[in-house]
């Protein structure tokens, strides 16, 4: 009898900060694709080309940095006419980043020295 066991596929995102970098990398090219490429040849916010743009990294960002609030008034602006020229992949990105960074440094904070005692003066 064989017994299929499933092979172990590398991680190609191990550490939050790759996942972070890869995030914003992506944040970043769908910003610029939207703000100085689609407009040449497409509809702009009309365009179903933007439309699957923006579903496409907000899938792979959710999939990058899991759920945040962050990522819906980012989704709902790039469907907006007018507003899908702000980069608010690239924000939404950058804010998560930021709440990550502070969760972070509240748990992993080192211990300060403690200070020393104060000196009275004898006067």
């Amino acid at each position: 009898m064989e017994v299929n066991h499933p092979i172990p596929q590398p991680q190609l995102f191990e550490s939050p900060r790759a996942r972070f970098r890869a995030a914003m990398l992506l944040a970043i090219v769908a910003d610029a694709l939207q703000i100085f490429i689609f407009p040449l040849f497409a509809e702009g916010a009309l365009s179903p080309a933007d439309d699957v743009l923006d579903v496409l990294v907000a899938l792979i960002l959710v999939q990058l940095l899991g759920w945040h609030w962050e990522f819906l008034p980012a989704f709902a602006g790039e469907l907006v006419p007018g507003l899908d020229l702000v980069p608010f992949w690239t924000m939404a990105v950058a804010t998560v980043y930021r709440k990550w960074k502070q969760v972070e440094g509240m748990t992993h904070e080192t211990p300060r020295p403690a200070l020393p005692e104060p000196r009275h003066s004898r006067t």
